[in-house]
């Protein structure tokens, strides 16, 4: 049995533990409600953006880039994780899926032409399994904005233009809850748009012209649909470590509970040994 001063300092080293978790559990809430703050004011921009879209969908035809699909042979795949740990299975759940992937398409003799990691998790899970990464875009986790998904955009959309690829994917967690993350992976390139104009949505006169609206508008979507799936990423990351920082703490309270149980029973014992040589020394 330890002894009372082992179970004193391990009962010290679990409270400076529970601190900390609960500490960082509060950090992370803060987070995710800024996250999802963003991903609230961007709605009635993507929102009115779809309704155009819907508009103009009838008149979309195959001069229009990035939107019609074409024979696949190469793609690309963009992976988004964290830069940091302590969020559960979040990281591992997304480099699962993305192996699973990656030996799902090479299955159907699709070449893996470029791979994206936003996170450093993802980044280094990458690079373990062979691929080379030419440009990291960690930084964005930090810092989200909409240029930095515009950049990122920009690059993919070129190489589809090139014909460097003939698809790409995302790989990210869409955060359903607070308490829940799905893991989702969606087609990103090219774009997928609704086969039929909402009704009541056609009644436009289009100046220059619906090819040219189209056309200039595109680009937009498709960066905001990144931007979206990495601000989606961001706030599924902070509900995760918000999630697994409250397991911790709970772990952290039962675990102490146990152990101030085995210190007054250590130091109850303590104490009956002692009564007892007094005792047995008072009658000899």
């Amino acid at each position: 049995m330890p002894s009372l001063k082992e179970v004193k300092n391990r009962i010290a080293s679990v409270q400076s533990t529970r601190k900390i978790t609960s500490a960082m559990k509060m950090v992370a809430s803060s987070k995710l409600h800024h996250a999802q703050q963003r991903i609230e004011q961007m709605r009635p921009y993507e929102q009115q953006l779809g309704r155009i879209f819907r508009a103009f969908v009838s008149d979309a035809s195959e001069y229009v880039p990035y939107v019609t699909p074409r024979p696949v042979s190469r793609v690309a795949l963009l992976l988004f994780t964290s830069n940091s740990s302590l969020c559960g299975g979040f990281n591992n759940n997304a480099i699962k899926s993305f192996t699973a992937k990656v030996a799902e398409l090479r299955g159907q003799g699709i070449e893996i032409a470029q791979v994206f990691a936003v996170g450093r998790k993802g980044l280094d899970a990458v690079r373990r399994m062979g691929f080379t990464v030419e440009d990291t875009y960690c930084d964005y986790l930090d810092h989200p904005n909409y240029d930095g998904a515009r950049q990122l955009a920009e690059r993919l959309m070129a190489s589809y233009d090139a014909k460097e690829i003939d698809a790409c994917y995302m790989i990210y967690h869409h955060a359903q809850s607070s308490a829940h993350q799905v893991l989702r992976y969606e087609q990103y390139l090219p774009l997928n748009l609704p086969q039929e104009a909402e009704q009541g949505d056609s009644n436009y006169i289009v100046e220059p012209s619906s090819e040219v609206i189209f056309s200039r508008l595109l680009p937009r979507a498709i960066t905001l649909s990144l931007f979206a799936a990495l601000l989606d990423s961001l706030a599924s990351e902070h509900a995760a470590r918000v999630v697994a920082m409250q397991i911790a703490t709970d772990n952290a309270d039962e675990l102490l509970r146990s152990l101030q149980l085995q210190y007054n029973k250590s130091r109850q014992s303590a104490i009956t040994a002692e009564l007892l040589d007094i005792v047995g020394g008072s009658m000899q």
